[in-house]
């Protein structure tokens, strides 16, 4: 089955492909599979993902998703799950993290999670502890420090710049998610 330029891809679960489609419903229709966002020719780390990924993107970015269909389609079962959740976990600390905590003012904290090693096996989360726990605590203090009304009307804004930004490193890593055995 190919796509044509037509398809579109929609947030949320649809009750059948006339309401719409998601990644993983679109997964599921490309194998052959009854309508589902749950589809079982791919892999339960990739699909807890991209469920999430293809909610939080716009529609114009939801569009370079479409490439993933057929190559999930392919991934349960294969192995590369441990891995794939490694890769996850290192970019929620040592990118999406760091992001959050430069908008903080955080810079230091964010420094010390980038400048973290790859974090691939067990060994490596347990090294990054300390630092992760150190930033989680510089950033719930600033969150208390800030707490009030005057941030709310300029957030929004002002936070436009890294959710673009981390939207884009998410289709990346999404990407690398794929084929883990390359980022070794």
């Amino acid at each position: 089955m190919t796509y044509p330029d037509t398809i579109t891809l929609a947030k949320g679960a649809h009750k059948d492909r006339s309401d719409g489609l998601c990644l993983l419903e679109a997964v599921a229709w490309f194998a052959g599979e009854p309508h589902s966002d749950h589809p079982a020719c791919v892999s339960p780390v990739l699909a807890a993902y991209g469920r999430s990924l293809n909610d939080a993107l716009g529609d114009d970015s939801r569009r370079l998703l479409i490439p993933f269909i057929s190559v999930l389609s392919r991934t349960a079962g294969d192995g590369l799950d441990e891995a794939r959740g490694y890769l996850a976990l290192d970019w929620i600390i040592r990118v999406y993290t760091p992001a959050w905590l430069d908008v903080a003012g955080l810079t230091r904290e964010a420094r010390a999670l980038r400048d973290l090693r790859c974090i691939s096996d067990m060994a490596a989360v347990q090294d990054a502890r300390p630092v992760v726990l150190s930033a989680w605590d510089a950033a719930w203090a600033a969150a208390r420090a800030a707490a009030g009304a005057a941030a709310g009307a300029a957030a929004g804004a002002a936070l436009a710049p890294t959710v673009a930004a981390l939207q884009e490193s998410a289709l990346a890593l999404y990407k690398d998610m794929l084929h883990p055995e390359s980022k070794s």
